[in-house]
Order: structure tokens, then C-alpha cells, then sequence
């Protein structure tokens, strides 16, 4: 539960498109286009975040609207627009606190595909998940970016956004 639940809730109640950074990054894998795998994490920022950031720009300039979500933007974004596109973006960053997925891991794990299937999400633990958790809170938090900590209620969280 997290990124793409929320994108899917917003389009069903902005009727905003959202693009999947996930569906470019297993395109760009599956083409055979590319090297990287979907354990190149930080490859794959650098690769993909010139794309989404243009794409971002282009749907500004047409001044419509588009959801994009995912974990692949870097934490320093901000300095890739100009004021002018900055007052066009909404930037969330979800994270879930360690007494969270402390009590709730079972349940994130089973709704891990609930939007669309996760093929590689299988070996996560308790302990990865904590730990990807805090490595893009501390690296978000360094670049000055709000934090939404998901700490009791994943759903109230949400609807407080």
C-alpha cells in the first residue's frame, strides 16, 4: 500500500491521467534497449528522471494535468524547473514509519500488487523495507522536501493529503 494506490485514488477522484515510472522502467528493461534490471535502482534514476522531467515540463506547457509516481526522481528535483513550472507541481513523498510496517507488514505485502503485479517484490523483508524507507526519507528530507509518514491509519493519512 503507498505510491501507486494513492495515484490510482487520485485519477478516480481528479479524473487526472497518471503515468507509472514503473511501466517506463519495466518498458525500457523489457525492450532489451538497455542493460539495466529492475535491482539498478539508482542506474535507473539516472537514466529515467531526464526523461519523466521533460515529459513533466511538456504536460505543463499544454497546462494539463498528469500524475506521475514512482520512486524514481531524484531527491534534488526542484533544481531541474524554473519557478515557473514549480508553481504547476504538487510533489507528495509517502514513507511509512518503522512502528508502521513494524504492525502492518503483512498487510503492505499482501496489497504489494493490489494496482498492478509486482513480480520482483517477493524477498522484501521487514528490515529492506525499513531500510529503503528511511533512505528516501533522509535523502528527501536533506533536499528540504515535506515528508507524509504513514504512522497509524494508511487511509486517513491519504484523505488528509
Amino acid at each position: 500500500m503507498g505510491k501507486t494506490l494513492l495515484a490510482q485514488r487520485m485519477l478516480e477522484k481528479y479524473k487526472y491521467p497518471y503515468l507509472s515510472i514503473d511501466h517506463l522502467k519495466m518498458g525500457l528493461i523489457r525492450s532489451g534497449n538497455s542493460a539495466l534490471t529492475s535491482e539498478d535502482d539508482e542506474a535507473l534514476t539516472d537514466y529515467l528522471w531526464p526523461i519523466l522531467r521533460k515529459m513533466v515540463k511538456t504536460a505543463i506547457e499544454n497546462q494539463q494535468n498528469l500524475i506521475v509516481e514512482g520512486c524514481y526522481i531524484t531527491s534534488d528535483w526542484r533544481k531541474d524547473f524554473s519557478e515557473q513550472y514549480l508553481q504547476s507541481i504538487r510533489f507528495i513523498c509517502l514513507a511509512m514509519s518503522d512502528a508502521y510496517i513494524e504492525a502492518h507488514f503483512d498487510e503492505i505485502k499482501n496489497h504489494a500488487s493490489a494496482i498492478e503485479t509486482r513480480l520482483y517484490d517477493t524477498d522484501n523483508t521487514i528490515e529492506s523495507l525499513k531500510f529503503d524507507n528511511h533512505y528516501y526519507m533522509d535523502a528527501f528530507t536533506r533536499s528540504g522536501e515535506q515528508i507524509t509518514v504513514i504512522d497509524k491509519d494508511f487511509w486517513e493519512t491519504l484523505n488528509d493529503l
